[in-house]
């Protein structure tokens, strides 16, 4: 809550910052975002479950982390900081990070927040997938033949996937 996150409009240019758990709370404040998609050189995509101790969507699914830049940094620059803080992943396990996506979505998370973002969709494949995640950030793992999840997502239903990862797996066509 003591973060700051950047509030942006529908095109995704910046309108100042605003707290983190302002932006979260009530009707939320639109703001930029982003999820990063880490596969496997065997196409598995590696599905992340947020940490119980998360305000928002805890126990959930992600694929794989999601967090918000802070005024100055770029998506990318996040994204790597994330999955080192979160996964232990470091730049020498890639050298592919790009963003593939960007889309807004809005939803209510009952009776705590909200997630109001313009979403950047990033996509890493790690040559090396040794792991050393946190606790703190990462409830469990697993990974996943990406094209099979594409094609029959109500087969992971049971997993509740948080709804940024549906939307940029929808919309993937890659």
């Amino acid at each position: 809550a003591r973060q700051d996150v950047i509030a942006v409009d529908p095109d995704d240019v910046e309108q100042g910052t605003v707290n983190r758990l302002d932006a979260h709370t009530g009707d939320g404040i639109r703001h930029r975002a982003f999820t990063c998609l880490v596969y496997d050189t065997d196409g598995r995509i590696l599905l992340a479950q947020r940490a119980p101790t998360k305000r928002l969507w805890d126990g959930h699914w992600d694929g794989t982390v999601a967090s918000h830049p802070v005024e100055g940094q770029s998506q990318e620059d996040a994204t790597a900081q994330r999955l080192e803080e979160e996964l232990g992943i470091t730049p020498d396990q890639y050298d592919d990070l790009r963003m593939t996506d960007k889309f807004e979505y809005k939803r209510y998370y009952p009776n705590e927040g909200v997630e109001w973002e313009v979403c950047a969709v990033l996509k890493v494949t790690l040559e090396d997938a040794e792991l050393d995640p946190d606790d703190e950030e990462i409830g469990g793992m697993l990974w996943v033949d990406y094209d099979h999840l594409h094609e029959n997502p109500a087969l992971y239903r049971q997993l509740r996937l948080c709804p940024w990862f549906e939307i940029a797996m929808r919309r993937d066509f890659s």
